[in-house]
This record gives C-alpha cells, sequence and structure tokens, in this order.
C-alpha cells in the first residue's frame, strides 16, 4: 500500500481546472481489499476523486486523505444480455464506447459526460435528456470502516444533479440495465461529439458545466443575457462559446475561479432574482 501513498501531491495535475493546492496523503488504492485497509487503519478525514471533473480545489489544498479511483476499479463486465458490471473509476467517455463495441444501449449520451462513473452517480450526472440513475439497478459501495455493502437505488435520494445518501459512504461499482431494443452506434457518439465541440470549449481547461440548471431556465442563457461572456477575473473567464462554462486559459488560481463564480451568481441574481446553484463542487482550504 505504500507505493501508492503520496504525501503533499499537488491536486492541481488531478483535475481538469488545472487548479488545487496539495494533498496531505494521495492515495491510489489497487483493488477492494487495498482501499477497505486504508479506511480500516486511517482515522483522518477522506476526500473522494475521480476523474477530477466537476470540482474545484481550493488554493490551500485538502486537508487529510484524497483517494483517487482513476487508475483502479476500472473495469465493465457483462453479467447478461441488458445487464452491466460498471466499475466506479470507468469514465463516462469509456462506458459509451464499450456500448458501441458491444452492442447494448442506449448509452450514447454518456459520451457527453466529462467525469467517470463515480462521479456520475454521485452527482446523477446526465446530459442529452438522460441521466445516471436512469439505468442503475443495484450499487455497491464501502462505508467509512472499509465494509461493503449492495444497495438498493430506492436506498438513496435522487434527483436532478443531486443525490442524496443513505449513511456516509463512497461507490465502488453500480450494475446498469439497459433496455434490448435498440444499441448504441458510432454514428450516435460522432454525432454527440460533434453538436458539443460546436457549443462547448471541450478542447480547453473548464470543470464541465458550472451551475445546474434553475427550473424554467438554462444557466447558460441566464449568464449570457447577463453580459457576461468573456467576463475575466485572473486567469480564468467565462467561455465564449458556452456561458455555463469557466476556461482556465490564462494560469488561473483556484481563487480567480471561485471568485468568478460568486460574480456570476450575484449579476443574475441582481438581473433576473435567480439564484444560480453550483453543480462543481468546492472543496479544499483558503490561504490564511
Amino acid at each position: 500500500m505504500r507505493n501508492n501513498i503520496i504525501l503533499n501531491e499537488p491536486l492541481s495535475r488531478h483535475t481538469s481546472w488545472k487548479v488545487g493546492g496539495p494533498a496531505d496523503i494521495f492515495f491510489t488504492p489497487n483493488d477492494r481489499k487495498d482501499l477497505s485497509d486504508f479506511l480500516k487503519s486511517n482515522d483522518c478525514i477522506i476526500t473522494w476523486l475521480g476523474n477530477g471533473t466537476n470540482i474545484l480545489v481550493r488554493d490551500a489544498g485538502v486537508r487529510g486523505a484524497v483517494i483517487s479511483t482513476r487508475k483502479s476499479l476500472n473495469k465493465i463486465e457483462l453479467i447478461d444480455q441488458s445487464n452491466y458490471l460498471v466499475e466506479v473509476g470507468v469514465s463516462c467517455f469509456q462506458l459509451a464506447m464499450y456500448a458501441t463495441k458491444n452492442n447494448f444501449g442506449p448509452a450514447a449520451f454518456f459520451s457527453g459526460i466529462p467525469g467517470s462513473i463515480g462521479g456520475a452517480l454521485t452527482m446523477n450526472a446526465g446530459c442529452f435528456g438522460n441521466e445516471t440513475w436512469e439505468f442503475v439497478k443495484s450499487v455497491e459501495v464501502m462505508d467509512r470502516n472499509g465494509e461493503i455493502h449492495q444497495l438498493d437505488p430506492k436506498e438513496f435520494s435522487i434527483s436532478y444533479r443531486s443525490v442524496g445518501f443513505p449513511f456516509p459512504l463512497w461507490f465502488l461499482s453500480c450494475v446498469m440495465s439497459f433496455p434490448e431494443e435498440g444499441f448504441t452506434t458510432i454514428e450516435e457518439l460522432k454525432s454527440m461529439r460533434d453538436s458539443r465541440l460546436e457549443r462547448q470549449p471541450l478542447t480547453e481547461n473548464t470543470c464541465g458545466s458550472v451551475f445546474k440548471n434553475p427550473d424554467g431556465n438554462y444557466a447558460g442563457d441566464l449568464i449570457e443575457r447577463s453580459g457576461l461572456k468573456g467576463f475575466r477575473i485572473g486567469g480564468c473567464a467565462v467561455s465564449e462559446k458556452h456561458a455555463n462554462f469557466i476556461v482556465n486559459d490564462k494560469e488561473a488560481t483556484a481563487s480567480d475561479i471561485e471568485t468568478l463564480i460568486k460574480h456570476i451568481q450575484k449579476t443574475v441574481k441582481d438581473h433576473y432574482g435567480i439564484d444560480l446553484e453550483t453543480e462543481v463542487r468546492i472543496i479544499g482550504e483558503y490561504h490564511e
């Protein structure tokens, strides 16, 4: 296990915004036993990290241990014709490609989610009219004591971009069930990719969508109509391509990004009386 532990690891190396201070302990488990042993032998605060999208790590970093599954727990296994075991380290794009190669679906929408399956489960990620938990039949989780549980989706409170847990836990895998009729095609993936490339700054350093869409509105539209496209603070700016994206294009700090997030929220509130709620998760500590 010691070979998988790094002390004071800069989290800017592990987040899509390329910002963030150090983790006191950065741990990459090889498997479930490795993870269980670590949790049983460490009583520090634990933060879970997947592909590093949809997260802003503050400049002073994260105390305790950050556990990354990006290089582990990354298998997909066929259970039967329509059910698949998907581990949390699998990227959403990998799942979409697997669906294409193995003629099942509809799973093409996962290609539009930038993170991992673990992150998608945590926030009920979605795009193109579908959401992750629509297809979840059961989940395998680990508690703070390193014990594994099998849970039914009914034990969670699931809503738009939000999932309430029955107790403190981390996802290990899920069984996904897809309708037998229809399947994911490479043409669908290409079409969705081209659509996103045209409308979103996918080749730049972003976290994905920053804000949730309020009821009856689109966050990007509200931000654009508030005159904020291209608005800059420090090394980051509201994307000219899609206003619900913040781009780190000039070596921004996490403080730059968080300040811009708050400015966007205040401006939209002043213009439309709407409170924009962040979709991105903000963690870590400020510099004193």
